[in-house]
């Protein structure tokens, strides 16, 4: 459980740190930034620790990590747009087993 409960903190810490820098760097080569805090969350990267963290927890649970897919081949047909890009895609025997995206809440 402390594991389990570092890899947490890690997750956490990295959205933090991950929202203010991609708050600090936009805009910076092309002077358009984004109004209020949404320049924080535009660059999509935030939640990479909460990606990592569920795809470990999937393959320490017994799941062969050639059936997790977060970083490369995460596009599936979608009903209002020829492909949608996932966060983390399980795919067995050439069947999906699961589609996630992560997203995040803050503010009103």
């Amino acid at each position: 459980m402390r594991q389990l409960d570092r890899r947490l903190s890690a997750a956490v810490t990295h959205f933090w740190n991950t929202r203010e820098t991609q708050a600090q760097r936009q805009g910076l080569s092309s002077g358009s930034k984004d109004a209020g805090s949404r320049s924080a969350v535009t660059g999509g990267a935030q939640m990479n620790g909460f990606v990592n963290l569920v795809r470990d927890a999937l393959c320490d649970g017994g799941l062969p990590q050639a059936h997790v897919y977060c970083e490369k081949r995460i596009e599936l047909p979608g009903w209002y747009r020829p492909e949608k890009k996932w966060d983390l895609l399980v795919v067995a025997d050439s069947k999906l087993v699961a589609g996630i995206e992560f997203k995040s809440q803050i503010g009103p």
